[in-house]
């Protein structure tokens, strides 16, 4: 380690970019005499960085330093750069049309992007998840979340169903019976658990201690990890609200976010709410489906708010008569 304070001081916070550091641990880690001069000599040090833009104070006048990440130039044109196509990545089907979901095709997906499903509880995030799953199966998927495993490590009876249900379409297990698909038993943690450049599906991430506006920063995290593959991620959503649990802060990450409510009795209504690339104006365009036996998508089809009730429900004589007060109609 260099003799000059300075020298010290800057190797150590070479390795701690992007951290906090504090006045006291700085002292004890570098082993300062409280009796030498460099006991008091480390504030002129910490002033210089922060005016070499290399520390930055809290704010807060306690002694607290975030290390600045250094970064240089990304030189774009000086240098050959390979212009990498969008990612094939197949939508879920309508089992009435065998189609991809009809907007699918003017999606426009990229390698590290995510896909957020916020959803009402118990209404088919699960379902989309698992088809995404199912028609990429050939790109060897990992699953994790609150829906696949036990916490004995196990897969969950409602999982296997499924799976035994979509084998009717989906072949999990190439010819020597070996999973297509990995299955992480991983509840937290998620970004650390995300495998790089594959076809990430997260379904559920929750937050135990309540605090929703993490989500967004557990997605930046799964943004950074996962290289140029894909993450699809479910979160729960309240019943009409334009984000999920955790609000804008949920957003912030999403390349693509489908927003998923109820639609009459027992059918989806999904929304797209935030499209990063697209072929044409796709943000807000509303749809709805049915799923059957549980896995299948069936009668897919684009719905507008209801002209004659503006997509309330009701009017002055009550219950629409055109929407039956499901607020969206068949376009």
């Amino acid at each position: 380690m260099p003799d000059n304070l300075t020298d010290k001081v800057k190797e150590f916070i070479s390795t701690r970019e992007g951290r906090e550091i504090d006045v006291n641990s700085l002292r004890s880690e570098l082993k300062i005499d409280p009796n030498g001069p460099a006991w008091g000599g480390i504030h002129t040090v910490i002033f210089r960085l922060v005016k070499e833009r290399r520390l930055r104070p809290s704010g807060k006048r306690d002694g607290i330093y975030r290390v600045i990440t250094q970064v240089s130039p990304v030189p774009v044109f000086g240098i050959p750069r390979e212009r990498k196509p969008p990612v094939e990545l197949i939508f879920p089907r309508d089992f009435d049309t065998m189609m991809e979901m009809n907007f699918a095709e003017d999606v426009v997906i990229r390698g590290g992007d995510l896909i957020l499903i916020s959803g009402m509880s118990n209404y088919g995030k699960t379902t989309l998840c698992l088809n995404f799953a199912g028609e990429n199966i050939d790109k060897n998927p990992i699953l994790m979340g609150n829906e696949y495993t036990t916490v004995d490590l196990e897969p969950t009876p409602r999982f296997l169903s499924r799976l035994d249900t979509m084998a009717e379409w989906i072949t999990w297990a190439d010819k020597d019976g070996n999973d297509k698909f990995t299955l992480l038993p991983v509840r937290d943690d998620y970004a650390e658990h995300i495998v790089k450049d594959k076809i990430n599906i997260i379904d559920w991430i929750n937050i135990d201690t309540g605090e929703h506006y993490m989500i967004g920063t557990i997605l930046e995290g799964i943004k950074k990890n996962q290289g140029g593959g894909i993450s699809i991620i479910a979160i729960q959503k309240a019943e009409g609200a334009t984000a999920g649990r955790g609000g804008q802060f949920t957003k912030d990450f999403a390349d693509l976010e489908l927003l998923i409510d109820r639609f009459g009795k027992s059918d989806v209504l999904l929304t797209i709410g935030k499209v990063k690339e697209s072929k044409k104006p796709l943000t807000g365009k509303t749809y709805a489906y049915g799923i059957g036996t549980g896995v299948k998508i069936i009668n897919f089809r684009e719905v507008k708010r209801c002209p004659a009730c503006r997509g309330q429900g009701s009017t002055l004589k009550g219950q629409c008569e055109m929407c039956l007060g499901n607020k969206f109609v068949d376009k």
